[in-house]
């Protein structure tokens, strides 16, 4: 019989150990790296656990309830699933798990412009939870397009990712091989050999590509599409770009990757009906403060003028309503749900999810609260 997935990975850090044992060395690298001497990863975990929140007691039964009602919409919890890129290099059919699993625990899933999936197929799986991230095109009918398509796939909210600049520089990813595409090398088979599950699913699934990208290339292979995204993807963004935007878009406009208090002014100026503070994971810049660290200043700027979001670092439910106690509306989480899916394949979102609800649940009985946000007079503050 099969162990309770609860008992074997009771919480994220034991399918981060186990997704590193099950996916091949360069998949595993491409999503655990960050760029430098990784600090700024390191950063955002060390200093989410430095937040300190202090119990009441004397409440009663509780039974708290952790629905969040953003933009709008009820979320059952107050933490989605953040965008990665080249996901079906984790796990085969990364995106379909992602999207179903937004679909049946009803919490954000932020499908990214260079994910593996097709807007067309994944958004309709999300059945209403879909969020599309945009790497901003050069081209303004590619961006027309791209608009336009994830309308029509049911995506409700638009997540722009303001904080790649430029390619960054991961030094582990170069050491690693990892390449777009992957060079079907001798080291490359022999290693995907001895990760036999991660091997059988990219034989019945392919080689991971931009699906959603090849239709802007004249011969979609998966190296012609990478190059495309090198040349027309991001290195343009500016404010008045996302002015232009946001008179393309009739939904909700969230800008992703401040940590400037002056930035997060700026994105009210421009319409945006949400940020996301965040360092990019600390995969971008490895000087960045760790995005907790800036949000209490963005709080106290802007807080109120727009929903402000958390991401970078999260792993717990407790790293949840510590963002939440400094005044974030809502959090989102990238690697954790990915650990999940390299631990146990298709399943490993839902459980993550199942980890999150479980976890926040506990922390809002022992700090005497019935929902989210009566954290914010549990007295945070920074070890």
């Amino acid at each position: 019989m099969a162990a309770d997935p609860l008992t074997r990975f009771p919480s994220v850090a034991y399918l981060e150990k186990h997704a590193k044992r099950r996916i091949p060395h360069f998949a595993w690298e491409y999503l655990a790296q960050g760029t430098g001497a990784e600090r700024a990863m390191e950063r955002n975990v060390e200093a989410l656990q430095d937040v300190l929140l202090t119990p009441e007691f004397g409440k009663g039964l509780l039974d708290p309830d952790l629905s969040t009602v953003l933009f709008g919409v009820e979320y059952e919890l107050p933490v989605g699933i953040a965008p990665v890129g080249l996901t079906g290099l984790i796990w085969p059919g990364a995106d379909q798990a992602l999207a179903r699993t937004a679909a049946a625990r009803r919490i954000p899933y932020v499908a990214s412009t260079v994910g593996t999936g097709e807007l067309e197929d994944v958004g309709p799986m999300a059945k209403g939870m879909g969020w599309f991230q945009l790497y901003p095109p050069r081209d303004m009918k590619i961006l027309e397009s791209l608009l336009g398509r994830a309308e029509a796939a049911g995506f409700t909210t638009l997540v722009i990712t303001a904080d790649v600049p430029a390619a960054s520089r991961r030094e582990r990813q170069t050491r690693a091989e990892v390449t777009v595409p992957p060079k079907i090398t001798p080291k490359l088979v022999a290693r995907a050999a001895i990760r036999p599950a991660w091997s059988m699913g990219i034989l019945k699934s392919g080689l991971p590509r931009f699906r959603t990208l090849e239709r802007y290339v004249d011969a979609a292979s998966m190296k012609q599409t990478a190059g495309f995204v090198g040349a027309n993807l991001g290195g343009t963004l500016s404010w008045d770009y996302m002015k232009t935007v946001r008179t393309m878009w009739d939904g909700p406009m969230v800008i992703k990757g401040l940590l400037h208090p002056d930035d997060a002014e700026r994105a009210v100026a421009v319409g945006s009906d949400g940020i996301v503070v965040s360092n990019h994971g600390g995969r971008q810049f490895d000087g960045a403060p760790a995005s907790i660290e800036a949000l209490p200043p963005i709080v106290d700027r802007v807080g109120g003028e727009l929903a402000i979001m958390f991401d970078s670092g999260v792993r717990s439910g407790l790293d949840i309503a510590r963002a939440l106690a400094l005044g974030a509306d809502f959090a989102f989480a990238g690697r954790a749900f990915m650990f999940g899916l390299g631990a146990m394949g298709a399943s490993g979102p839902d459980h993550v999810a199942t980890l999150f609800e479980l976890e926040m649940k506990s922390v809002l009985h022992n700090l005497g609260c019935a929902s989210p946000a009566e954290l914010r007079s549990r007295h945070p503050r920074f070890r």
